[in-house]
């Protein structure tokens, strides 16, 4: 038993030996491993101070660019929209309303010119549920196209800070 014994002990020997000799180089590499990461994270922090302070500097023309990125969608939807015979025929419908509504304040003010007490009823306009339909329907793709807006902005971020000098 008493060699079992000592060959393990020898071994444990050996191998604290060798753990210590390369425990000096060891702690070293992680030393200089470590001032990378923190002269990384610094660089990437002067990186990120000086892409925000692009932002701050550029976003009310970035967000004025945006907004005007839509004039020329938006007519060429108005063209496309008036162009479709259900939206023709909405149109009409609604113009009903519209035409109701004129008769009434028409009425009204001749009630109130004869001094009449006022039997006419307010004009009313009513909303159709197929308008919210394609409101959702539209806000839910254009919060989509935002979305993966965002994503590209971060992307540019990301790859700012992340480009050499």
């Amino acid at each position: 038993m008493a060699t079992e014994t000592e060959k393990a002990a020898e071994r444990v020997a050996k191998l604290r030996a060798q753990a210590e000799k390369f425990a000096g180089p060891l702690a070293v590499a992680e030393a200089e491993w470590e001032a990378v990461r923190e002269a990384e994270a610094a660089r990437r922090a002067e990186r990120a101070k000086a892409y925000d302070r692009k932002v701050v500097d550029t976003w009310m023309e970035r967000a004025q660019e945006a907004v005007d990125s839509g004039d020329e969608p938006h007519k060429r939807f108005m063209e496309a929209l008036a162009a479709e015979p259900w939206f023709a025929a909405y149109v009409e419908y609604r113009s009903a309303r519209y035409k109701r509504g004129h008769v009434l304040t028409e009425a009204q003010r001749a009630q109130t010119a004869l001094r009449e007490v006022m039997t006419v009823p307010e004009p009313r306009l009513y909303d159709i549920a197929i308008l919210d339909e394609i409101q959702r329907a539209v806000e839910k793709q254009a919060a989509a196209l935002g979305a993966k807006f965002s994503e590209d902005l971060d992307a540019k971020r990301e790859a700012f800070l992340a480009e050499r000098d």
